[in-house]
Order: C-alpha cells, then sequence, then structure tokens
C-alpha cells in the first residue's frame, strides 16, 4: 500500500494583481504578484511600466512572477532582459514562478539559474521546452501542470530537482539530463510516453508512487546512488537497461502491460518484493543480489541473471518463470556489451538462489544456478521443479573429522542448505556444516525428509536416476535422524541399513562388508568347520558258519572337529571353496562339522544379501 500524497499546497498571502479580471472564467481575478511598487503583475503593467521594469533588469536578477499568467512573447521579452552578454545566455539568480501559467509555448533555451528556481503548481498550457538548461541551486517543479509536452533534454541539475505531484499529460523526456542531487518524482503523473534515455543520477533517485500511464523508457541511464520506485504503476510498456551504484528499489511496482527491464547493472540490491507483473516480463540483470519476495507474476517471464544472490521467497507465479544464469555479458540493441565495471570486484558471475520458501515451483525452471545455500523448507509441488543445465547443490564437509574419540567421515553427497543448518545446530556436530543466518528459521529431520524426497521425484521424473540417488541418500538421513517421526524399531532398521550398504547406494560399503564376512566365514570355516580329517568308510562284514551267503555294512564316521593344524593351506583351500559357493547360494558338497554346517548357512544367506546389495548400488548409479 502506497504512502498517501501530500496536500496540493495552498495559495500564499502575496499582494495580488488589481486588473486583468475576467468575470466570465476568473471571477476572483489575476493572481499575479505585483511588480515593485505597481498595483499590477508583470503581464498587466502597461507598455510603458513594462519596458521600465526589463530596462531595470539585469543578468543574475532575482525575479518575482507568482500567479503571473505568460504569454510566449511575454516570456521571451523577460529572457532576453536577464541575456548574458558574455555568453548569449539568459541568467537568472532566484526565480518565483510559482502558480503561474504559461498559455503558450513556455521556452527556456540554455538558461541558468543561479538561485532557487520556483515552478511549483505553475501550469504549462502547451508545451515546456527546458532545453541545456543549467539549475545551480533547487529547482522546484512540485504540483506543477504539463498539459503539452514537457522538454529536459541536456538539462543539469546541481542541487534538488523536486518534481512531486507534478502531472505530465503528453510526452516527457528527461534525455541525457543530469541530476547531482536528490530527483525527487514521487506520486507523479506520466500520462503520455516519458523518456529517461542517458539520464545520470548521482544521488538518490525516488520515484515512489508514480504513475506511467503510457511507454516508460529508462534505456543507458546510470543511477549511481539509492534508486526506488516503491509504489510505482507502470500501465504502459516499461524499458529499463540501466546502471546502478547502489540499490534499484521497485518494491510494490505494478507493471500492467509487457516490461522489459535490462540489460541492467547494479552494484547493490535489486529489490522487487511485491511488485506485480500482468504481462510478460524479460528481465536481465547483473546484479549482486536479487529480492523478489511476495513478487506475483501472472504471466510468463525469463529472469537472465548474472552475479546476483537471488530471495525468492513466497513469489507467486502462474505461468512458467525461467530464472538462467547468463554466462557472457548482456549486449546493448546495438550490439555493443553491457559495462559491468560496477561489479568489478565480485568473484564471480555465478547465480545463487538463497530461497524459495513459500513458492508454488510447478512452473518453475532453473537453469545453471547455484542452489549450495537454498532454503527449499516449505516450497509447494516441489517434485515438479525442472533444473537445467548445471544446478550444483551443497557438500559435506570434506575429510575425516573426529568426534570425541572416534573419526568421522562422511559420505561424498549433495546436501540441502538446511541439513547443513541443522547438522552444525547439534551439540557433537562436526567442523565444516553451515550455520545458518539470521532468518533462516529452524527445520529438522521431520520437515527436511519430504523436501529431499520431492526433489528425489523430481530427478526421477527427468529419467536422472543417479542424479536422484544423493536426494534419496539425504531422505534416509532424515528418516533416520528423525526421532518424532520415525519409530525405534523402523530407525534400527534404517542404522543397519546405512551401515552395510549406505541405503544400498554405497557398493564400496557393502563390498567391504561382503569381503569382511567372507573373511570371517574362512576363518571360521579353517578354525572349527572343516573335519580334522576327512571321514572314511568303513566295511563290516559277518561270515555265517558253513560259507553261506557274505553280507556288509558300511558305516560313515561322523566329521570330528578339528584339533591341530587348523590354518593350513589346503585347509584355507577348501574354507575358500565353501565360502565362494556361498555367496551365489551353492553347497560346496564338503564335509563340514556341525559348527561348520551352520556356519555355512549363515554364509549363504547374509553374503548373497551383501553381494545384491552392492549390485543395487552400482545399478543405481548407471541406470539411465
Amino acid at each position: 500500500m502506497s504512502t498517501p500524497p501530500p496536500p496540493p499546497p495552498e495559495v500564499p498571502p502575496w499582494p495580488y494583481c488589481a486588473y486583468g479580471a475576467d468575470p466570465a472564467t476568473d471571477p476572483l481575478g489575476c493572481r499575479g504578484i505585483r511588480v515593485h511598487s505597481h498595483t499590477a503583475c508583470f503581464a498587466h503593467l502597461a507598455d510603458a511600466d513594462r519596458n521600465t521594469y526589463l530596462a531595470s533588469l539585469v543578468s543574475g536578477t532575482d525575479v518575482d512572477h507568482r500567479g503571473t499568467p505568460f504569454t510566449a512573447p511575454l516570456l521571451g521579452a523577460l529572457l532576453e532582459a536577464l541575456r548574458d552578454s558574455a555568453n548569449g545566455h539568459p541568467t537568472f539568480g532566484e526565480a518565483r514562478f510559482d502558480w503561474a501559467t504559461f498559455h503558450g509555448d513556455a521556452w527556456f533555451p540554455s538558461v541558468t539559474f543561479q538561485g532557487e528556481a520556483r515552478f511549483d503548481s505553475v501550469t504549462f498550457q502547451s508545451v515546456a521546452w527546458f532545453p541545456s538548461v543549467t539549475f545551480h541551486s533547487e529547482a522546484w517543479f512540485e504540483s506543477a501542470i504539463f498539459q503539452g509536452g514537457a522538454g529536459f533534454e541536456r538539462v543539469t541539475f546541481h542541487s534538488v530537482a523536486v518534481f512531486e505531484l507534478a502531472n505530465f499529460h503528453s510526452e516527457t523526456w528527461f534525455k541525457s539530463a543530469t541530476f547531482q542531487c536528490d530527483a525527487m518524482f514521487r506520486w507523479a503523473t506520466f500520462q503520455g510516453d516519458a523518456s529517461f534515455d542517458l539520464v545520470t543520477f548521482q544521488d538518490c533517485a525516488w520515484f515512489l508512487s508514480v504513475t506511467f500511464y503510457s511507454e516508460a523508457w529508462f534505456e543507458s541511464v546510470a543511477f549511481q546512488s539509492e534508486a526506488s520506485f516503491r509504489w510505482a504503476t507502470f500501465q504502459g510498456d516499461a524499458q529499463f537497461e540501466a546502471t546502478f551504484q547502489n540499490d534499484a528499489g521497485f518494491e510494490q511496482v505494478i507493471f500492467e502491460q509487457p516490461v522489459s527491464l535490462g540489460p541492467l547493472v547494479c552494484a547493490g540490491r535489486v529489490r522487487l518484493s511485491g511488485a506485480v507483473f500482468s504481462g510478460p516480463v524479460n528481465l536481465s540483470f547483473a546484479t549482486s543480489r536479487l529480492e523478489c519476495r511476495r513478487t506475483r507474476w501472472s504471466s510468463t517471464a525469463e529472469l537472465r541473471l548474472r552475479y546476483a544472490t537471488v530471495d525468492f521467497a513466497h513469489a507467486v507465479f502462474e505461468y512458467p518463470l525461467t530464472i538462467a544464469a547468463e554466462s557472457d555479458l548482456f549486449a546493448l540493441p546495438d550490439g555493443r556489451p553491457v559495462a559491468e565495471r560496477a561489479l568489478a570486484n565480485a568473484p564471480h558471475a555465478a547465480v545463487r538462489m538463497v530461497s524459495l520458501r513459500g513458492v508454488d515451483a510447478a512452473h518453475l525452471v532453473l537453469a545453471d544456478v547455484d542452489l549450495s545455500e537454498c532454503l527449499f523448507a516449505g516450497t509447494v509441488h516441489l517434485d515438479q521443479l525442472r533444473l537445467e543445465g548445471s544446478c550444483s547443490f551443497g557438500e559435506v564437509p570434506p575429510g575425516t573429522h573426529w568426534r570425541r574419540w572416534r573419526p568421522v567421515r562422511f559420505t561424498p553427497r549433495r546436501t540441502l542448505a538446511e541439513e547443513h543448518h541443522w547438522r552444525a545446530s547439534q551439540p557433537t556436530a562436526a567442523r565444516g556444516w553451515s550455520v545458518a543466518v539470521f532468518g533462516a528459521g529452524h527445520v529438522g529431520p521431520t520437515q527436511l525428509a519430504p523436501v529431499y524426497r520431492a526433489l528425489r521425484k523430481s530427478f526421477e521424473d527427468s529419467k536422472n536416476e543417479p542424479g536422484a540417488a544423493d536426494f534419496y541418500y539425504g531422505e534416509m538421513e532424515m528418516r533416520r535422524h528423525d526421532r518424532t517421526g520415525t519409530t525405534r524399531a523402523e530407525r534400527g532398521l534404517l542404522h543397519g541399513y546405512w551401515a552395510l550398504s549406505g541405503y544400498g547406494l554405497r557398493a564400496s560399503r557393502a563390498l567391504g562388508w561382503l569381503a569382511a564376512a567372507m573373511l570371517v566365514t574362512i576363518l571360521l570355516l579353517m578354525g572349527l568347520g572343516l573335519p580334522q580329517d576327512s571321514p572314511k568308510q568303513q566295511a563290516t562284514g559277518t561270515v555265517p558258519p558253513g560259507g553261506g551267503r557274505v553280507t556288509f555294512e558300511i558305516e560313515k564316521d561322523d566329521p570330528r572337529a578339528p584339533t591341530r593344524n587348523r590354518f593350513t593351506g589346503a585347509r584355507f583351500e577348501k574354507a575358500l571353496n565353501v565360502t565362494l559357493n556361498s555367496v551365489v547360494f551353492r553347497s560346496s558338497g564338503q564335509d563340514l562339522t556341525t559348527a561348520g554346517t551352520y556356519i555355512e548357512m549363515t554364509s549363504r544367506f547374509l553374503e548373497p544379501a551383501l553381494l545384491a546389495l552392492a549390485v543395487l548400488a552400482v545399478r543405481g548409479r548407471i541406470k539411465r
């Protein structure tokens, strides 16, 4: 909601002109201030008195013609009387034209105002031209009405320029103007096209609550200090190609037609928070920070950025919106590259997203954006987010870290900034996790698990199974550490799943456990499972008296547990044969002791499972 404008200034009680009243159009009479000792204003002086007054003027004289009605010949006579013989330019000291009315064209070519210039509540009924004018002191056009065209080309304002509440009914040009101090256009109205091409604002530029009913051009404009367009309304097309040395504020601005902002270079922040874009949008910004909190995009939009740190929290868009990092310099319409001297100290041109909280990401496309610091918790339809090009995420702390008495090494994977913040807040946190910045809020595993799940689905829907693996790992990590939404039994299973194979994603871990299990199996078989000697068959015969029929009964001794020479080469070969067969669910056929039988049964259950986990992990990394 915009701030209310101040009330229009009241007519000061100066001595009015006693002549020139027209009861039909001006029943109050002429409001022009009396000239010196006369009873009439400059417009209604007798010819002789006017000539005498003009003859008394020299270059640099103060003039006071408040409320005076001017015609083009009358203004020309005044300027001629103030012309400097040295340079041929009319020169005013202090100039007072408050409440004056210019009925014809008002031309002030190459005029110099050495003192304060007051045009408050003035009315220009035709064209008002101020070409190459120089204002050495304050220039006031507050509540001025420009009914014809208004031109301020190549004008130099050495002090404050005030156009608050000014009403421009027709075309307006500020081409190549220079504002060395504050430029105030608050609550101004531009009903015709407005051009600020090649303008330089060396101090603050205030366009708060300005309304542009037609096209507005800000091409090749240099804002060397803060610029604010807060609560402005652009009902026509808007074109911005500018350089901002400080912040650029477009908060609560309303763009009702297609808009193109940029190429725009800003060393500070570009603030678009609360702005409304009703038509298609094309933004090209090279800025250190872009704030789009609660910005509404009601049509398609494309943001091509350089250097920017982007805050998109709670933004609303109903149509496809693309945020892409631009690797090359922006180019002007004539093909020349845009100078980025204002960002010369920036480390690199990468684009970083810091918040998507509260955003409905169903129509959002991110291309080549750094998401390592982005806050995702609270994003709606995150599974429909499209990531193009090289979109990077955060990484776990590298190397080995000591947690109390034991070493800790984190599996390399992509992580979210909120997981960094949560882990850094834990009492036993290892070094390397990023601490939350002020305003980031606090989220835990309960909130982060669905975020990882949604991002995993986004990668899977784009047929990027290897890319989805890290987010599945993150989801399982959050479930394993969630003490409110996950039962103790489930957390125990997840701990085992994590320890054995990294949730089926770390083949090296599963193969390591498989190798360890096989080694233990071999050692157990050599020590307990293989018999001391291979059992031999024995035949027992009974010969009946008289040499009758002979019957042989063959028995096989039970394998005996070894008591000596357990770890020999031959026994190792046999144990290895049994172990390798157990990995693929096969029986070796080797005679075993009772303990060896149970060892083989256990290995035939565990080792194939570990092999399957390793195969699953490899498949997850190569599947397309």
